[in-house]
């Protein structure tokens, strides 16, 4: 068997057996958008190789080695069921807080990361978990979500000097702020490079993803649009920020009931745009 070591620059690097549904058909991927870094049929070669360039790329590392992974087949593991977008446990919520810390220590795979559960984890879990639509013995959390908490939040015990992971390397630290140095910002504030990722949680606590659409979006941005284009025709540059500020909150939410996050739609946009040639008309810039 082959296991392959990817890259998604900016993203992650993974291992996985099988690229096609992996990478492409489960994270919506294209074949340009990653890099084989190795293949090997050794998994524990692979395994610390994967450890070894999280580390290099600057990656949140995964707690446990792809080759310690469960995928939840031991028999006391739970039988819980993972999707792209959730894990669902085979209990109801009173009973779920007893199931997890009887399974202390199990592992799994989501689209999203490897997860543990852990006292740091069952915390999360418990305040965010929901009961099922489908069936009330059953309850289920966010795996994007749950992967935001992994990358911002400690999630296992460091050693005493609380600067290095379990690997040997640097503990995780979240994303860098932008110091007003750097810019020409008005007042001293910078947006957090992370801010789309802000903008993600708020929908998602609101139930905009669950229950959300992607054509009633399409009709709110076209709101979002009209009242800043009103805007810029009275001059009025606090509305003009608003509204601009109002459609990239749309957009990121439309990007996201598609299942494409707004990182990759500007980035394929900008890819489209980098080489092209034209000049300005009129206030317009016209491609050759």
């Amino acid at each position: 068997m082959t296991y392959y070591l990817y890259h998604i620059p900016g993203k992650k690097v993974g291992v996985t057996r099988d690229l096609e549904k992996r990478v492409i058909k489960q994270q919506g991927y294209d074949y340009h958008e990653f890099e084989v870094l190795l293949e090997s049929e050794d998994i524990d070669f692979i395994s610390n190789m994967e450890i070894a360039y999280q580390l290099k790329h600057g990656y949140r590392v995964d707690e446990t080695p792809y080759s310690k992974l469960k995928f939840n087949k031991e028999e006391n593991d739970m039988n819980i069921n993972v999707t792209e977008q959730t894990t669902t446990f085979p209990c109801p919520v009173n009973k779920l807080k007893g199931q997890l810390m009887d399974n202390m220590g199990m592992t799994w795979e989501t689209d999203h990361g490897t997860f543990t559960i852990n006292k740091y984890s069952i915390e999360w879990i418990m305040k965010n978990v929901q009961i099922s639509r489908y069936n009330v013995e059953r309850s289920y959390v966010y795996n994007k979500a749950f992967a935001r908490f992994h990358d911002n939040h400690q999630t296992h015990d460091y050693p005493s000097n609380g600067h290095e992971t379990r690997t040997g390397g640097l503990a995780p630290t979240g994303m860098k702020e932008r110091k007003c140095d750097d810019c020409q910002c008005d007042k001293g504030e910078c947006l957090n490079p992370s801010q789309f990722d802000l903008i993600r949680t708020w929908a998602n606590d609101r139930g905009l993803y669950d229950g959300g659409d992607p054509k009633t979006q399409a009709l709110k941005l076209v709101e979002e649009v009209g009242e800043t284009c009103r805007a810029i025709l009275k001059e009025d540059k606090i509305e003009i920020i608003d509204g601009i500020g109002d459609c990239v909150v749309v957009l990121t939410n439309l990007a996201e009931l598609i299942g494409t996050p707004i990182e990759v739609c500007i980035n394929c946009a900008y890819n489209e745009i980098k080489d092209r040639k034209g000049k300005m008309v009129n206030g317009t810039y016209k491609k050759d």
